[in-house]
């Protein structure tokens, strides 16, 4: 039985379990460490995506052997797949602080892309096969047999680690319709399910040797928060918004180029406005109430396709849905145009302004969590059922 395994008695369905003492090795100081991290309400049984856990296991074992950074200074990383265009991380110093302004959560250090993610560093995941040669299955595995609807393993001695993780299939049809969003290298990606952000932090992981995954949300708000108490990251003031954030005043209704607003207090850029981001927890409406003062590393695991939580508002969205401790709701409309039968588990054919950034850890975790992390959404007949 692996580490993050338990036995669920059926009477106990409905209570709220804490589990802890994920075994985090090799941070950078070299030490051996142990780090709590709580799962909320649930985690699963068994790995999702069995099959690919070899992949994460060589992928981690890649980390443990080449990850090293000095903690509390902030770096790029030169991503190979993206012509090694750098990607600029951010310290975020560890602590703790009120989420959504009432419970006290405790947090480790971590690192933060400084901006969104943007099609400079997203296009070569998902344009992973221009021109048609070899297209990927539709789970986004390798096609091995000519057959798109099957799933087909490489073989890990000889395929790079980089190109066995799943990446999308070629889009069905253009997400740009009739130029209302830009495709250019310096704005923000979006479209990506949530699916789709987690393998892209797999995908950057496994070339540049650094774990890196989607944020929980507490996470998020705690960087966006930057040490403040305030509705937003500069202050109360909502007249000031326009100097941080591109929201329905001053956003036209479409995105921008990252980096143009002011940076909050910790220099991370557009964690108001702009476009909304993903986060890896699943929503629930009562989870501040089933969280314990003082709780450490609180996770909200999904254990559905949706709802999950989008923080940070986007150009689309009003002031308020811009505060801080703002959240919103995933929702199967999300994919309302997908013709597809069953719809992509890669793309959001309504999803223009949900967007992505991905942390790393301080401390490197076992290869278990990085799975959990990774494969939150894997397609499955029950999650397929979600999108109908």
């Amino acid at each position: 039985m692996t580490s993050f395994q338990f036995i669920a008695r059926k009477e106990m369905r409905f209570v709220i379990a804490v589990f802890s003492c994920f075994l985090l090795c090799l941070p950078s100081n070299g030490e051996n460490q142990t780090l709590e991290l709580t799962v909320l309400p649930n985690r699963p049984a068994e790995l999702p995506a069995k099959q690919q856990f070899e992949l994460t296991q060589k992928i981690h074992a890649l980390i443990k052997k080449t990850s090293v950074q000095a903690e509390g200074k902030p770096y790029e990383v030169k991503v190979p797949k993206a012509d090694n265009a750098p990607l600029k991380f951010v310290p975020i110093p560890a602590g703790n602080f009120k989420l959504g302004g009432e419970k006290s959560v405790q947090l480790s250090g971590f690192w933060m892309s400084q901006t969104e993610i943007t099609w400079k560093h997203y296009n070569p995941f998902w344009q992973n096969d221009p021109d048609f040669k070899n297209p990927r299955n539709k789970d986004g595995t390798l096609d091995l047999d000519n057959d798109r609807y099957s799933t087909d393993f490489p073989d890990l001695g000889k395929t790079p680690l980089v190109d066995a993780v799943s990446q999308p299939t070629t889009q069905y049809h253009d997400m740009f319709v009739q130029g209302q969003f830009t495709h250019s290298p310096e704005f923000p990606a979006m479209d990506m399910t949530n699916h789709a952000a987690s393998k892209f932090c797999q995908w950057l992981s496994a070339q540049t040797g650094h774990f890196y995954r989607l944020p929980t949300e507490a996470e998020w708000e705690y960087a966006c928060r930057a040490g403040t108490t305030s509705r937003y990251s500069f202050g109360d003031d909502e007249q000031q918004l326009s100097d941080y954030a591109w929201f329905e005043d001053n956003g036209d209704f479409t995105y921008h180029p990252v980096g143009q607003k002011k940076p909050n207090p910790w220099g991370l850029y557009d964690m108001h406005g702009n476009v909304a981001e993903w986060t890896i927890d699943g929503f629930r409406d009562d989870s501040l109430s089933l969280l314990k003062n003082g709780v450490s590393q609180p996770w909200f695991y999904p254990t559905k396709r949706y709802p999950r939580v989008i923080k940070g508002g986007s150009a689309d969205d009003s002031a308020e849905k811009l505060a801080s401790s703002a959240r919103k709701a995933s929702d199967p409309q999300l994919k309302n145009q997908d013709p597809q039968t069953p719809k992509s588990v890669w793309y959001h054919t309504d999803g223009q302004f949900i967007g992505i950034r991905v942390v790393r850890p301080l401390k490197i975790p076992s290869a278990e969590e990085m799975h959990l992390f990774w494969n939150s959404d894997f397609r499955t007949p029950e999650r397929t059922k979600e999108d109908l």
